[in-house]
Parts: structure tokens; C-alpha cells; sequence
């Protein structure tokens, strides 16, 4: 491995005000920063870390030896890129403020709540019209459990699973983001009505998937999973799993962008949960704004999740609102753009005022001084 540097966002701000005017938006979203990280890497090894503000980061990415120079000026630009909307049919989908995806599992066996809209359609109609009615901006439909342990699903299977809610939000006016890494599931979904290819092995489960994406034009997520084939949570070794996994999604980017995905359609999840131990995923979680250096809107799937449970004597599933919400904040603060969420009115709830305490906090020009 050659010589690499990152730059990590490493103190964040309310508004540009507070800071005197020495912050940078990261991502397009309503986060700022004022202080950063450059991290170098070598062979592995973290071998150098100094901080900058905001002012002094121009120039010290010019002082860099041309071996560096390149990537970090394109760290730099990416941090302060400002993301196009998501089209989705007639819905256009922003991305200046967070938006949340709601979460329609059509399984049996989901770890949270399988079982509870397979076998009851209208259950699973109503669900999805209150989602949409308390704000959700999208639904995400999947038919496949990927907890830990679960067994494959034949693709058949699957999309008998997905398509007659594809179909219903499709009659709804809803933008639908469909969850699967099978192409001909995401062949019948597309087909059917779905906006947003949402694949957790990041378009490495087929070698049809990635140019099956490219020739559909939709949008692509592209999430981390340190396994492959079925085994997807099948633990991974990183000398350091916050740049690890930014090396991975990286790598992910460009294979899909070399397929033919235009650069403007491509998301990208972190995989909280995916392979990781508790440990990594707060380490990851801490360091979430690093990865608006790779150029692409993010999105952030934790809600009702183990590490919830592992933080709180062990909740249940259905136990974890006060902790998906908290960690709902969190990703907000770091500039996340898209929340993948199971309790859809409380989160909408706690983006509303999270915005109005930002839309604040831009507002107080008290700050500056005269």
C-alpha cells in the first residue's frame, strides 16, 4: 500500500457565524467544520496527524509532496461538494436537508420485524401510506432479511415478495428505493415502479448487478460489507477500521463509476452493523463526516440495531427508539443526508427540530462581530 492522507473533519459547528466565518458546509448539508485531521497512511500504518482550521488547510494541502498532493485537493473539493437532487418519477428528493427513508420489510424473518407485513398486505399498504403521511421521503422495500444467520432467498422468491408493494407505493406517488442484491429482482422492481437500487453488498453479489445499474440509470446505494456471497457479516480485519472501510467504499465507488454509473447516482452507506464489533461501529459512527471526502451524498442505516441493544442492558429490537433517535441526531450533526429508519414519525419529529435549531443558529448573525 502506497502513501495515503485523509482529511478528517474533526470539530463541527452549528453555523458558519460561530465560528467567525472559518468553517466549511460539508456535503451540502447543513454541518459545518472548522478544524480538520490530516491523516497519513502508510503501509497500514498511521505515520502522521496534524490539525488545521478551515483557513489553513488551502495551504497546507499545497505543501504536501506530489505523491499526496492530487487526492487530497480532491478530498478537499469533495468535503465541500454540494450534492444534485434525487429524482424519483415526479418526486425530486433534496439534499440540503436530512431526509428519511422509511424501512417496509416484506420478510420473515427480519431481526426487527419480520413476519409482520408479509402475510398481511393491507397491514403492509397502511404501514407504508403512514410512513409517507408522517414525511418519510422515501420507503425502502426489501424482501430479504440480512441479519446475521439469515438464510438466502431464492430470487423468485423475492421479488413474489417485493413487487406487489412496488406496485402500491408506485400507485401512491411514492419514490421507492428498493432493497436486494439480485438483478432480477432489481430488473422487476425498476420495471414495476422503483426509483433507487439500495444493494448491502454494494453491487458485488452478480457480476450482472453493476451493469444492470449503469444501463437503468436510477440511483445506486452502494453499502459496506466486509463478507461476500451470503455470508456478508463475516468479520473483517482492518488495521484501522474507520480508513479501511473508507478505502472499501472508495474502491466501490470507482469500480461502479469504471461500469458506467454516473458519479451524480451513486449513495454511500457505511454498513453500521455489517461485520463490526461494537467497538468499531462507535469508532465509525465518531468519524462519520470523513467520509463526505469521497464525494457522495450518505446515507445511515442504524435504527434499532445491536450496537443499541449492546449500549442499553441489551433492549430488544422493538425496544430501541431512544436510541435510534439519538443516533438519528448524531448522523445529522455529521451531515448525513439520508436516514434509513423503522419509527418514521419520531425521527421526522426530531429532524423537524433539529432543523429549526439550525435554521437558528444560521439566523443569529449576533455572532459576528461588527
Amino acid at each position: 500500500m502506497t502513501r495515503k492522507l485523509y482529511i478528517r473533519p474533526i470539530a463541527l459547528a452549528d453555523s458558519p457565524q460561530t465560528e467567525e466565518g472559518d468553517a466549511v458546509r460539508l456535503g451540502g448539508a447543513m454541518a459545518w467544520a472548522s478544524r480538520f485531521a490530516l491523516i497519513v497512511r502508510d503501509g497500514g500504518r498511521v505515520v502522521s496527524r496534524t490539525r488545521v482550521s478551515a483557513s489553513q488547510l488551502p495551504a497546507a494541502l499545497g505543501a504536501l509532496p506530489a505523491d499526496l498532493g492530487a487526492a487530497a485537493e480532491a478530498q478537499w473539493a469533495n468535503l465541500r461538494k454540494v450534492h444534485s437532487a434525487i429524482q424519483c418519477g415526479a418526486r425530486t428528493i433534496r439534499l440540503e436537508q436530512p431526509q428519511v427513508m422509511g424501512i417496509l420489510n416484506m420478510t420473515p424473518d427480519s431481526f426487527s420485524d419480520g413476519g409482520q407485513f408479509l402475510d398481511d398486505a393491507g397491514e403492509a399498504s397502511a404501514h407504508a401510506s403512514a410512513m409517507l403521511e408522517a414525511g418519510a421521503a422515501i420507503i425502502d422495500v426489501g424482501g430479504e432479511s440480512t441479519r446475521p444467520g439469515a438464510g438466502a432467498v431464492w430470487e423468485g422468491d423475492e421479488i413474489k415478495r417485493v413487487l406487489p408493494m412496488v406496485e402500491k407505493l408506485a400507485a401512491m406517488g411514492a419514490a421507492i428505493s428498493l432493497d436486494t442484491r439480485r438483478p432480477a429482482v432489481m430488473e422487476a422492481g425498476l420495471a414495476a415502479g422503483a426509483h433507487i437500487i439500495n444493494d448491502v453488498s454494494a453491487l458485488r453479489y452478480d457480476p450482472r448487478s453493476l451493469g444492470l445499474a449503469a444501463d437503468s440509470g436510477t440511483p445506486v446505494v452502494l453499502m459496506h460489507a466486509p463478507g461476500k456471497a451470503d455470508d456478508l457479516h463475516s468479520a473483517a480485519t482492518y488495521d484501522d477500521v474507520v480508513l479501511g472501510i473508507f478505502d472499501w467504499l472508495e474502491a466501490r465507488r470507482d469500480a461502479a463509476i469504471a461500469a458506467g454509473i454516473a458519479a451524480e447516482r451513486i449513495i454511500l452507506d457505511p454498513g453500521f452493523g455489517f461485520g463490526l464489533t461494537l467497538a468499531q461501529n462507535l469508532a465509525l459512527f465518531n468519524a462519520l463526516p470523513l467520509f463526505h471526502a469521497l464525494g457522495q451524498p450518505l446515507l445511515v442505516g442504524v435504527s434499532r440495531k445491536r450496537m443499541i441493544g449492546a449500549l442499553s442492558n441489551e433492549a430488544p429490537a422493538h425496544q430501541r427508539l431512544g436510541g435510534s433517535v439519538a443516533l438519528a441526531l448524531k448522523a445529522m450533526e455529521a451531515g448525513a443526508h439520508i436516514l434509513r429508519v423503522h419509527d418514521v414519525p419520531e425521527t421526522v419529529q426530531a429532524v423537524r427540530v433539529w432543523r429549526g435549531l439550525r435554521d437558528a443558529a444560521l439566523t443569529d448573525f449576533s455572532q459576528i462581530p461588527d
